[in-house]
């Protein structure tokens, strides 16, 4: 009674300098508890008494007094160590990011003394333990991101019963297990939210399509299974839906068009849906990437996708979609409407009869086209040539037939050219030579013949060359390939009809890795040169 009386006969602008001194400290312990247990490499080299902690790197404070630490951002430091649980003291903070450093350990439980924290961010550490029940007491939490560590067991059902405000919750690429908390259903604010990369089960709470402010929901490669709940398609302001490589089934809705018209990206690959892909699907206008790889969707194409005008990204392979030549094939001479489109992947699929020519009407800002394990037949369309910006070609393993026209010169930003397995028959075009960015040409197993072009010797950054078992290639081996210091993955010219010496020039291929040039009827000694082949 007597020292609060003492306190009491103080002058007030004491009182208050106490007080400032006092919280001000409390911060400033907690801040150098923090990094007692880490190491820091010179990183926090401020951090030191000759300045007021409010001054120290990654150290944001408020604007009153007293003055007390409101914002912690250490990303990318590379700090090392655990976290003290001394950071629980730091009850004014809003702002914590620790993101991509090394820090280890569990998550101390004292966080959830952080009642104003606003947004957590931890990713792309070695966090283990369990999800620390206690951050559910951050009542003011938006932002909760620990994707990227080595988090397990259950997400706690608290997380959605008490933390009303979160916006975005990513917990992606940890080892949490158990199934999805049908309590997130009741962050009626959230916008984002990526489960992917982790060991849970069981189904999407249909609650979830009561979330009319989600902008993403992301469950990429986890164990869940069953079938999308229809309250799903309930989330209109969806813009991105990824619930790759689980054990989903079932089919898309026939209404799919009219339920995202804000969809950006609709990813389901790597499940067992079936069905067609309904031709309402074109309606989503706002649609960039559509992924419906490694499923078991059948039937056409919907010939009207060239109505998804910003589509840039097109991912249909590994499933039993068809094509020939009555129909079918009408999605291709749809997509010339699709200025922005990027890539095309229809590998392994049931796609049959001619390849239309109307393919070489498609963006000059396609980049990837893959047609690989398909029954198409016909040949390459002599225009090619005109999808300039291609830099990955693949039509490999199917039945297309005819010459390699010369106008795939033009393509100068190809990086791979696989034309494997197979009937192409005719000389290789000495136009190939311009293409000065190739690294990889594959056209093994064809019915390619006559002489390797000397031209080829220009390809400076070709680092795999295999034209074997073509059998009808022949003459010499031009010298030029031998030139070519960049292959040193393989060369396989085998069985073939080559003659001659092998050249000299073997000798520059220091780098080499795998030469074959079984099954020819080459003549002469191994040049001595050969020995440079390390």
């Amino acid at each position: 009674m007597g020292m609060a009386m003492g306190i009491m006969s103080l002058p007030w602008s004491l009182v208050l300098a106490l007080t400032i001194a006092v919280v001000s400290a409390g911060d400033e312990a907690a801040l150098l508890a923090f990094r007692e247990q880490i190491s820091d490499g010179g990183a926090l080299a401020s951090w030191n008494s000759s300045a007021g902690f409010c001054s120290w790197e990654g150290v944001t404070c408020s604007h009153w007094a007293p003055k007390r630490a409101v914002a912690l951002r250490l990303d990318g430091r590379a700090l090392v160590g655990a976290l003290s649980p001394a950071l629980g003291n730091l009850t004014f903070l809003r702002t914590l990011n620790l993101s991509f450093n090394w820090f280890h350990g569990e998550i101390p439980a004292s966080l959830g003394r952080l009642r104003r924290l606003q947004r957590l961010d931890l990713s792309d550490n070695s966090f283990s333990g369990t999800f620390p029940v206690n951050l559910s007491s951050c009542v003011s939490m938006t932002e909760m991101t620990l994707r990227n560590n080595k988090l397990g067991g259950r997400i706690p059902t608290e997380l959605g019963d008490k933390l009303a405000s979160l916006k975005v919750v990513s917990l992606r690429n940890n080892s949490f297990t158990g199934p999805i908390p049908a309590s997130l259903a009741n962050l009626s604010y959230l916008q984002n939210l990526d489960l992917g990369l982790n060991q849970l089960v069981g189904s999407i709470p249909p609650g979830l399509g009561t979330l009319h402010n989600m902008r993403q929901f992301t469950v990429v490669r986890n164990n869940l299974s069953g079938m999308l709940p229809d309250s799903l398609y309930n989330l209109s302001s969806l813009e991105l839906l990824n619930v790759g490589v689980n054990m989903l089934h079932g089919s898309i809705p026939d209404d799919i068009g009219s339920k995202f018209p804000m969809m950006k990206t609709l990813a389901l690959g790597g499940n067992h849906f079936t069905g067609t892909i309904p031709s309402s699907i074109s309606n989503i206008s706002s649609l960039v990437a559509l992924g419906l790889v490694q499923n078991g969707f059948s039937g056409h194409v919907p010939p009207t996708l060239g109505k998804m005008g910003a589509l840039q990204y097109l991912n249909l392979a590994d499933n039993k979609l068809e094509a020939n030549d009555n129909k079918g094939w009408e999605f291709i001479t749809s997509l010339a409407n699709c200025s922005q489109l990027q890539k095309l992947i229809l590998s392994n699929n049931s796609f049959g009869g001619q390849l239309p020519g109307s393919i070489v009407n498609l963006s000059t800002t396609l980049q990837q086209l893959y047609l690989d394990d398909t029954r198409i037949s016909g040949s390459i369309p002599a225009d090619i040539g005109n999808l300039v910006g291609l830099n990955v070609v693949l039509i490999a393993n199917t039945s297309i037939s005819g010459v390699i026209p010369d106008s795939i010169g033009k393509l100068e930003n190809l990086i791979e050219l696989g034309l494997y397995n197979n009937t192409l028959s005719g000389l290789v075009p000495s136009s190939l030579g311009n293409l000065s960015q190739l690294n990889r040409f594959y056209a093994y197993n064809n019915n390619l013949e006559g002489p390797i072009p000397a031209s080829m010797g220009e390809l400076k950054n070709l680092f795999v060359l295999d034209l074997s078992k073509n059998h009808q290639l022949n003459g010499s081996i031009p010298r030029e390939i031998f030139k070519l210091s960049s292959l040193s993955w393989y060369l396989d010219l085998s069985y073939n009809s080559f003659s001659g010496p092998i050249p000299n020039d073997v000798g520059s291929l220091a780098n080499l890795n795998i030469l074959i040039l079984a099954g020819n009827q080459l003549s002469g000694k191994i040049p001595d040169s050969i020995q440079n082949c390390t």
